[in-house]
């Protein structure tokens, strides 16, 4: 299944195309209400070529390219909105700030905007059936939980899958299921093709044998987490067993990778140091006015390996560290603080963290020593987001929708584990650029961790 969102990306990128040259044209047929010459589409078309592509980084930035799940359909005006948004500023900026074209098409470029808004919506609603021309395989789905539960219902309810579950074995009810009538009959019945299977679950061995059988009906099994992963981009917390762990999760990366990434970080942070000298003294100024006390912070974390480094941030509360209650109760942010936190300047300071090699731009966000005791006793191999280098942003945090806070939070911070699980299966450069260009919706939005 992981080939589906690929061609459906491709499909969505040239129809995006066809749908931006369209609504030029349809812009200029209302401007002046006649149908464009070739001469006076090709003298529009040439500046707009170049914001066509800025928009389409608009649209890869807004998440338009992602997995058309049920949740994304229902979120789909504010995506569009949100890319739309982008691509207004650019425009903007070449059209009339940076004018390396004669044109300043105000009408033509609003008309053209609000098109592309109303195809691209139908586009995104109904492009699918275009491309998903075949009928949806019957399937028997095997496993337990609440993530058998949610994959069933994203999948029955979303025809992009090629996939409808006929059927569901509860490995939890396994005693009380009668497998000859509630199973094998309904599967030669309704004609299933595919079993999605959790075949590493001790409880599923006393179904093996049937499902042996179901060989010879050319029947194709599939791994549950497999399928689980290639829909919701993360890994089912539920489900993992040290055998999966031992043959999906490696330290050995490639050499590659890791002198890009690293030399990417350097390179990166150094750029980025003017920028943190300048807010340093802007910060430094501001704060010698409202409290007149030290703007950084040094908070321990929990790095590669186990590690504890010091991260640092520029301090947006009151006190540092209120030891006793009566300054816990009067400890606060700022306002300076508040407004830091809110546009997450306070984190700026981190790109020393990634010069000196303590941490990367992408990666699992590292956690307090405290919280890291307290997951890693409850949660099942919570220690394996550490075997890599912690990051200022990384894949849970553009796409987890309740992170944890800095209190304890079991469910949530399963949640956010079965991502960074599998930013630490599939990490690699295309993936880090992928999470680089999500991060700038997360910081704009103010979303995120």
């Amino acid at each position: 299944m992981s080939g589906i969102n690929k061609k459906e990306s491709v499909f969505l990128f040239f129809g995006d195309i066809l749908i931006f040259v369209a609504a030029l044209w349809l812009a200029l047929t209302f401007r002046y209400w006649d149908i464009p010459t070739g001469k006076v589409f090709i003298v529009n078309l040439e500046p707009f070529a170049w914001v066509f592509l800025f928009w389409i980084i608009s649209f890869y930035i807004a998440g338009l390219y992602e997995k058309h799940t049920t949740l994304f359909t229902r979120r789909l005006p504010e995506s569009i909105g949100y890319a739309l948004f982008l691509a207004t500023l650019f425009s903007s900026f070449f059209f009339y700030i940076w004018p390396i074209s004669d044109l300043t098409p105000k009408t033509i470029l609003v008309l053209t905007l609000v098109i592309v808004f109303g195809l691209t919506y139908i586009w995104r609603l109904f492009g699918h059936r275009l491309f998903w021309f075949k009928s949806s395989d019957n399937a028997l789905l095997v496993g337990q939980g609440p993530e058998m539960l949610q994959l069933k219902e994203e999948i029955d309810n979303n025809p992009r899958y090629g996939l409808k579950f006929v059927s569901f074995i509860d490995l939890n009810r396994m005693d009380q299921i009668d497998f000859q009538k509630e199973i094998l009959e309904r599967v030669y019945s309704e004609g299933v093709e595919v079993v999605v299977a959790d075949l590493r679950n001790d409880k599923v061995e006393k179904v093996l044998p049937h499902l042996y059988n179901l060989i010879f009906s050319k029947i194709r099994f599939v791994d549950f987490s497999k399928v689980y992963e290639d829909v919701f981009d993360c890994v089912p917390i539920g489900f993992l067993r040290d055998g999966w762990l031992i043959e999906n999760i490696s330290t050995q990366t490639s050499y590659v990778y890791l002198a890009w990434k690293r030399i990417t970080d350097f390179t990166l942070a150094l750029i980025l140091l003017p920028i943190l000298a300048v807010l340093i003294v802007l910060v430094w100024l501001a704060k010698k006015f409202e409290d007149n006390r030290p703007i950084f912070i040094f908070q321990e974390r929990v790095g590669q390996n186990g590690k504890l480094i010091k991260f640092i941030k520029f301090r947006t509360w009151l006190y540092d560290d209120a030891g006793d209650e009566e300054a816990k109760k009067n400890n606060h942010p700022t306002p300076i603080g508040n407004f830091m936190r809110k546009t997450r300047i306070d984190e700026v300071p981190q790109i020393w963290n990634v010069l000196v090699g303590d941490a990367s731009f992408i990666g699992p966000r590292p956690e307090i020593p405290v919280l890291v005791r307290k997951y890693d006793a409850e949660i099942p191999y919570y220690n394996i987001r550490h075997l890599i280098k912690p990051g200022l942003s990384g894949w849970a945090q553009i796409y987890q929708e309740n992170p944890p806070k800095r209190d304890v939070n079991f469910d949530d911070t399963k949640t956010k584990l079965s991502y960074d699980l599998y930013y630490v299966k599939n990490r690699s450069i295309l993936l880090d650029i992928k999470i680089t260009l999500r991060t700038i919706k997360t910081l704009l939005s103010r979303s995120g961790k």
